[in-house]
Order: C-alpha cells, then sequence, then structure tokens
C-alpha cells in the first residue's frame, strides 16, 4: 500500500506516515483497497451513476473492531471519512475524493430470534438479506421498496416502505444500536443507554457515529401477502388520481396504494405495444390476511378500466424485489422530493402536465403513501419529524448519457418548483440529492428537532467528524448553554 497523502477534514492535503499506514493494514482484518489495487474501481462505484469520487483508501471492514480501528486511524490524522453501508444514497455520501471510505458492505450477518420476535442485522445488509432471514419465520421488518436498499441508511433516515402504515415506520422499529463513535468508542444506545443518541439515530442520519449492528422488532408478515400492480394509461390518470384520492383516505392501515407515473416498461403481463407509453401504475400491498386483503384492495381495483391487472396473492419477499429491475446500479439519478399532506387538483393536474413531457425512459414520478400508524407516533418521539405526511412525492429522473444531464435535471427541478405551493416544506432527508446544499432545505428535513439535533452531535461528534451526510453541525458551545 503506497498512498502518499489523503485529503484532510479541512480541504487540504497531508501526508500520513508510511510506518503509520503499514501499522493500520497490519491490524486490520478485513481489505484496504488503494488506487492500484484492481477492484478499486468497483468498490468505489455506488448506485447512483453521477457520483464519481476517487477515495485516497477504502477500508472494508469485517467487523466492528476494524470500525473502530479505521476511526481512530482517521480521527488521528484528521482524515476525511466518508461511510458506506448499502450506498444506495442518491447524495453519494458514501465516497468522498481523496479521503477514506470506511467500508461496511462486507458486515451482513443476521441472527434471527423467532422466539422473541427481534432481529439483529451488521450494518452492511440490504433489504433482501433481511428478508431472506426472516421470512422464513414469516416475520418481517419494515423496510422499503428495493431490495438493494441498504437497511443502515433507510434506517437512520427513518425509513418507509411498503408496511409502514401497518408497522411504523422502519426507525420506529428500532429496539437498540451498537455505535463507533468519532472517539472510536464502541458504545450501546437504547431506550435505557445513550438514550439521547438512540433518539437522533431514528432519523438524525449518519451524523452521530457508525451503526454497526441494528436490533428490530419482528412482526409477522406472509410469507405470502396479497400485492401487485395495476396499469392505467395515462389518459386516464386524472380519474384513477381522483378516485385513489378518495380510497386511500378510508384504507385500512394494512393497505398501502403507490403510484407511479412513468413510461410503461417490458413487463411481461404487458403488450408490448404498451411499452413506451406513458402509464399509471398502482402498486397495492396488503400487509395482512388473504381474504382481508381482498376486500380493501376491491376499490382500488375497481378504477376505471385498467391495461392490466397483476395483483394476487405473491411471496412478500418476492414483492419487495419486484421493482428492482428498474433501479438497478448505473443509470445517472438526479431526486426531488416534497411532503404533502393531501393529494390536491393541483397536485394531480400537475403531476399528469409533466409526466406528458418525462425527459427519459427510466424517469419516474412515484408518490408514496403514508400515514397510518407511522403517523400516530408522537413528532418528538424521534429525530424523524414529519408525522403529519400522508404522500411524499419523489421527482425520480434517471437516464443514461451524461450529455442529457442538464435536460433531465432542469425538467426534476422545474416539477419541483411547481408542486411547492401544495407541499409542507418538509423533505425526507433519504431523498436529498447532493446539491441540496441550502441551510433552510437541510433544516427543514429535519423539521423542529434541529436544535436539539445539534447539541446530540456535539456530545458525540464536537469536532464533525462524521460531515458526508446531510450534516449537522455541532450547536456551539455558548448555544448549548444557553438552552
Amino acid at each position: 500500500m503506497t498512498i502518499h497523502s489523503l485529503v484532510r477534514l479541512d480541504g487540504t492535503g497531508g501526508a500520513v506516515p508510511q510506518s503509520d499506514l503499514e501499522q493500520f493494514k497490519s491490524d486490520f482484518h478485513g481489505r484496504i483497497i488503494d488506487p492500484d489495487d484492481p477492484e478499486y474501481d468497483a468498490a468505489r462505484a455506488v448506485w447512483n451513476a453521477t457520483i464519481d469520487r476517487r477515495p485516497g483508501v477504502i477500508a472494508r471492514c469485517s467487523g466492528p473492531a476494524d470500525v473502530i480501528r479505521a476511526v481512530r486511524f482517521a480521527g488521528r490524522h484528521g482524515i476525511l471519512t466518508a461511510v458506506r453501508a448499502g450506498a444506495h444514497n442518491i447524495a453519494g455520501n458514501a465516497v468522498c475524493d481523496g479521503g477514506l471510505v470506511i467500508d461496511l458492505s462486507a458486515m451482513r450477518g443476521i441472527r434471527v430470534d423467532p422466539g422473541q420476535h427481534t432481529v439483529r442485522i451488521e450494518a452492511g445488509a440490504t433489504l433482501a438479506d433481511v428478508d431472506h432471514e426472516t421470512q422464513a419465520f414469516g416475520l418481517a421488518v419494515p423496510l422499503g421498496i428495493n431490495s438493494t436498499t441498504g437497511v443502515a441508511g433507510l434506517t437512520l433516515g427513518g425509513g418507509f416502505g411498503w408496511l409502514t402504515r401497518s408497522l411504523g415506520l422502519t426507525a420506529d422499529n428500532l429496539i437498540s444500536a451498537d455505535v463507533v463513535t468519532a472517539d472510536g468508542d464502541y458504545i450501546h444506545a437504547s431506550d435505557d443507554e445513550h438514550t439521547d443518541l438512540f433518539w437522533a439515530l431514528r432519523g438524525g442520519g449518519g451524523n452521530f457515529g457508525i451503526v454497526t449492528s441494528f436490533e428490530f422488532h419482528l412482526h409477522p408478515v406472509g410469507p405470502a401477502v396479497l400485492a401487485g400492480p395495476i396499469v392505467h394509461p395515462l389518459g386516464n390518470a386524472h380519474r384513477v388520481l381522483t378516485e385513489y384520492r378518495d380510497h386511500t383516505a378510508s384504507a385500512p392501515d394494512a393497505m398501502t396504494a403507490w403510484v407511479v407515473l412513468r413510461k410503461a416498461p417490458p413487463l411481461p403481463f404487458l403488450e408490448p405495444s404498451v411499452h413506451g407509453q406513458e402509464v399509471l401504475i398502482l402498486a397495492l400491498c396488503h400487509a395482512g390476511a388473504i381474504e382481508d386483503a381482498e376486500v380493501a384492495a376491491r376499490p382500488f381495483r375497481a378504477i376505471g378500466t385498467p391495461i392490466a391487472d397483476a395483483v394476487g396473492p405473491c411471496p412478500f419477499a418476492a414483492f419487495q424485489q419486484a421493482f428492482d429491475p428498474l433501479l438497478t446500479p448505473g443509470a445517472r439519478n438526479y431526486w426531488k422530493s416534497h411532503n404533502l399532506v393531501e393529494l390536491s387538483d393541483g397536485v394531480i393536474d400537475t403531476l399528469i402536465r409533466y409526466t406528458e413531457m418525462l425527459p427519459s425512459d427510466e424517469t419516474e414520478i412515484f408518490l408514496g403513501h403514508l400515514g397510518g400508524r407511522a403517523n400516530r407516533v408522537r413528532p418528538e418521539a424521534t429525530a424523524y419529524p414529519h408525522r403529519d405526511a400522508n404522500f411524499v412525492i419523489n421527482l425520480h429522473t434517471r437516464w443514461r448519457d451524461p450529455a442529457d444531464d442538464p435536460r433531465c435535471i432542469e425538467w426534476a427541478r422545474s416539477l419541483f418548483a411547481d408542486l411547492a405551493p401544495y407541499a409542507t416544506g418538509g423533505v425526507y432527508v433519504n431523498f436529498m440529492p447532493n446539491d441540496e446544499t441550502d441551510p433552510d432545505r437541510l433544516r427543514a428535513a429535519y423539521g423542529p428537532h434541529w436544535n436539539r439535533l445539534t447539541r446530540v452531535k456535539r456530545r458525540y461528534d464536537p469536532d464533525n467528524f462524521f460531515r458526508m451526510n446531510q450534516n449537522i453541525t455541532p450547536a456551539a458551545e455558548e448555544q448549548e448553554a444557553a438552552e
């Protein structure tokens, strides 16, 4: 390993003594990957291809001890450090230019306790890893909608998906976490230990330390659920969205109905003539008994005359993977997002108008159906503040050619601006791109909890070592004293 210089926290380059590097490598049980390593380009790549950063060194950890060693090494030398888990983060904060990446992707152990309905998950695990283990017992953690998503980033930002309405956010189901702090200490956070940190981890992002493992509540789900897509032509979208709005208002918590507006992909149940045409997709998932699900799904399935209805009993783990082919790594992605309390006529009209001018075949607008149990949690109970959002809308612009960057990004920004009058002003932190650096927008992600989060940050990371994230700066000493 011949690394002459690593970028420091202040942005300058600095030489690290070769003897220190060699000692770090000797003590490290995982894999150290430098720019000369044949795996380097694969190791630095993240899901979003617009992110092209070149770390000085990547430390792929085998366990918590490696994480501790990497943090202490970086801390001693003041090295800019990023933390990689699932690397699905749209902003690309899992990598940094010139610094150190602490890579948790090899830490994917999962231990299910079916008797206690709990599971311990290491920080590199993906949703697919978790479902594989928990569904063997007919149990699940409420996670996301794409099986390649990392559990760590999802949880730290709040986390929502098919089970949110019935079981709460991913963060609401967190029991405890093992954390390596900026000092390299290894601590346990829960409702009984380091309670301020435990509160902050549930929605405050990766600002406070590196979580090496998470303990969650498990719930009976599946193995079979009623789920699947219903595809409508865009010409029917106004009627579909208007009736969808009415039905979601009275839907039971177990029923989740998301909307996707995009050009039809080559799904096997669609006629070839439909491929590439603008469509509206209702994606349904009911977390309960099939007979109850049939009743709850009936109003949604009765809307208009769909092109195709593929709703039916299926394995829950399979449905968690249903959208994976549309979300593969390697494409260029740019997201903008809003939280909504209601789906107003203005929102409906705006969504339809922009779907008629999608900038690429892979671009989609999705409307996540929230509410239910997640919104009955007190806003102050966790750092995730958006307990008033019944819908989250994500403008998921996706394309392949870098020459299309300006056109695709402008489409997303324009739609974002036109939707702003109907939105709450809040934003889901995991949907923020790397150019949303406006202080007011950042504070909107953390809402009324900002000041409390800065105080927790000061206690556990006073020098802002963990800054490759949607960053919360530590409270000033005088601010903390005044409060």
